[in-house]
């Protein structure tokens, strides 16, 4: 396979805001240059979404072979950002909106809008409900794509969600209320109805054809607050009368459908085996015969990967030390093989779109110290060509390797983690990081992270505990889940700094600990746990209060599975922060947007409350507007550029 590269061809894209080599913050801090990319019906274009000044983005098209981008759509990012685009056909395009806002409910909340534009971007069409509000609800989503029928012509298969309408001093009047499932001319805006909408409806799955055949059911109590329960039914193929498939719960013991093959007559999706997440594919009939298609014996199956506009299913990504992957498919496990050798240090391939036919294919890869490229590969010619890096202002910047490691918990358990070391500096007594992930219901995984090289780059030692109460590694490792098992998923963290003491890699005088999320109630909670471990404490969008965090949950429907989640009893107050702030002795930085939706900022607000009144050294940095992702360029430079200077500060560094 001959590797051609097209350096430049679509890199840069866009001029942007000039980042001094020297400033690390707003380097590390940019958010990626490719958010989102596919690839047009034919093969011979591109769209992608490229970030503008802070938190706006730009849709750009261009051709596949290079040449120079047109943009064709922009959000400002206050609220609406751009999430994502797709094309309905070789001229015209779908994106998905998301934004955050408080509509008068007194709380902010999420709200999603589907936009069709014409790739000169005229013609600009929403694809759901036009008004913010029904006359009985408040109409948060528009809905999303579940097919791109095979004509490629501008028409959708779609959800659309419906709240009912009524015009004042008129008859008029909507009684469709819930999830159905439309055909929408994405230029014209006529519709086919599919599937009617139905109140109880979560989720709709569709073949190739553009045929629904799953159906998600939430279940709800009598107060109309959600269970841990979906129910999916399916249809036999032509048949529109709906089956039972299974009943799913978070124990994950039934079979959770992701996709159908209709041709085959397939449903794709997980099930437990061994206590372990895996793949399987059943049969839409009466026998419901199951074939397992991958189990592994120490982690959970992870993403089922699909390709093209088919969504047809070739394999599955998983994740031992480094990711890894299993394809179904010969041809894209031959293809894959190929491609290793033709990318020699870019292991982390992946299959990101494709061309109707698959005679063209869009793919990304990158590793540990490259942040990753975009490629465009030509089946027919066997060539292969550079149109993107995700980060191109990190190009001519030596990043840190990322090493996989294990250490002994208190316990004897040997914890998985990865370790990032300065470069070009002796692994001996250094400033260091112990950095837990969010979640909890998450893992770390081998590759660039742009928080764990930015640390690096500035002269720590980090290494990312993956501590019991992670997702990935199996229900045992999983245990009850990292809020009611707190002290067993802290005590690992807090291990992970004592190890890097032990082996002489960290200077124990200089030891911080640093999170997002759940990882920050990790960081604040392993002062509660061990008050003289770590000299510094560094908590983004973190938990602090578990009981507030169950009251927070009541203004949602999804309040019981909260609670449920969350537990009850002694932990309640053992394993919050805000009630605890008489042991913890580090100084604490905190970082919140105002419009977080996974961990409102009247937690972290609570948390410097009440080490305020316990005259214990604290700050909180707020960004108006941002939510947990505090997905903005100068905001995340900023947190970057004070808590650097937050470490330096205390823990005496020069």
């Amino acid at each position: 396979m001959k590797n051609r590269v097209l350096l430049g061809a679509i890199v840069a894209l866009i001029p942007v805001q000039t980042i001094a080599q020297t400033d690390n913050a707003a380097l590390y801090g940019a958010r990626e240059s490719v958010g989102d990319i596919s690839m047009s019906p034919d093969g011979t274009q591109l769209a992608f979404i490229q970030p503008a000044r802070d938190r706006g983005s730009v849709l750009f098209v261009a051709g596949a072979e290079g040449g120079a981008p047109k943009a064709v759509f922009q959000s400002d990012g206050a609220p609406w950002k751009l999430a994502g685009c797709n094309w309905a056909s070789n001229v015209r395009l779908v994106c998905t909106l998301y934004g955050v806002a408080d509509p008068g409910v007194g709380h902010p909340v999420p709200f999603t809008r589907l936009v069709a534009v014409g790739t000169d971007g005229s013609n600009i069409k929403q694809l759901g409900q036009h008004s913010l509000k029904g006359a009985y609800g408040l109409h948060q989503f528009d809905g999303q794509i579940i097919a791109w029928p095979v004509a490629d012509d501008g028409q959708v298969v779609m959800t659309r969600e419906y709240r009912q309408q009524e015009q004042t001093n008129t008859r008029l009047s909507s009684i469709d209320e819930g999830l159905g499932v439309d055909m929408v001319d994405t230029a014209s805006l006529r519709v086919r109805r599919i599937e009617s909408p139905r109140i109880d409806a979560s989720r709709y799955l569709a073949d190739e054809t553009g045929a629904v055949r799953i159906v998600g059911v939430r279940a709800t109590d009598g107060q109309g607050m959600q269970r841990d329960l979906m129910i999916y039914s399916y249809r036999k193929p032509g048949s529109r009368d709906w089956k039972p498939l299974s009943r799913v719960t978070s124990d994950g013991d039934a079979f959770t459908p992701v996709a159908v093959d209709g041709k085959r007559n397939l449903a794709y999706g997980f099930k437990d085996k061994d206590g372990r997440s895996a793949v399987y594919a059943v049969t839409l009939g009466e026998a419901a015969a199951e074939e397992l298609l991958f189990a592994h014996g120490q982690v959970d199956a992870g993403e089922i990967l699909r390709i093209g506009r088919t969504g047809r299913v070739i394999g599955v990504a998983y994740s031992t030390d480094k990711p890894e992957f299993k394809l179904f498919d010969s041809e894209y496990a031959s293809l894959a093989a190929k491609l290793q050798k033709a990318l020699p240090g870019l292991p982390l391939i992946r299959f990101v779109d494709a061309s109707r036919d698959e005679s063209r294919l869009l793919l990304f890869a990158g590793s540990d110290t490259d942040p990753g490229r975009y490629y465009v590969y030509d089946k027919a010619s066997r060539k292969l060509h550079e149109v993107a890096l995700a980060r191109p202002e990190l190009e001519s910047r030596t990043q840190a390797e990322v090493r996989p490691v294990s250490y002994a918990a208190a316990d004897g358990t040997m914890i998985p983690a990865y370790l990032t070391l300065p470069p070009g500096r002796d692994a001996k007594k250094l400033p260091a990081i112990v950095m837990p992930h969010g979640g909890p219901s998450s893992r770390d995984e081998w590759g660039f992270d742009w928080l764990a090289q930015y640390y690096s780059a500035q002269g720590y030692a980090v290494i990312q505990p993956n501590f019991r109460g992670s997702a990935g590694y199996g229900d045992d490792w999983y245990v009850e889940n990292g809020f009611k098992s707190w002290k067993l998923a802290v005590g690992d963290v807090n291990d992970a700094g004592r190890w890097m003491v032990k082996e002489g890699i960290a200077d124990s005088s200089r030891l911080a600990v640093v999170g997002w999320s759940y990882g920050g109630y990790a960081a604040l909670q392993a002062g509660v746990l061990d008050p003289d471990l770590f000299k510094a404490t560094v908590a983004i969008a973190p938990v602090t209060d578990l009981k507030g965090l169950v009251e927070r949950a009541g203004n949602f429907t999804n309040a019981r599975i909260v609670s449920d989640f969350i537990g009850t009893g002694a932990h309640l107050v053992e394993g919050s922060p805000t009630q605890q702030v008489a042991k913890i002795k580090a100084p604490v930085l905190m970082f919140s947007g105002d419009q977080d939706l996974n961990v409102d900022i009247s937690q972290a607000k609570a948390m410097e409350a009440a080490l305020k009144a316990a005259g214990k050294p604290v700050e909180l940095v707020t960004y108006p507007g941002l939510d947990h992702q505090i997905y903005d360029s100068t905001a995340r430079a900023d947190v970057l550029r004070r808590s650097d200077a937050f470490l330096k500060k205390t823990l005496q560094l020069p």
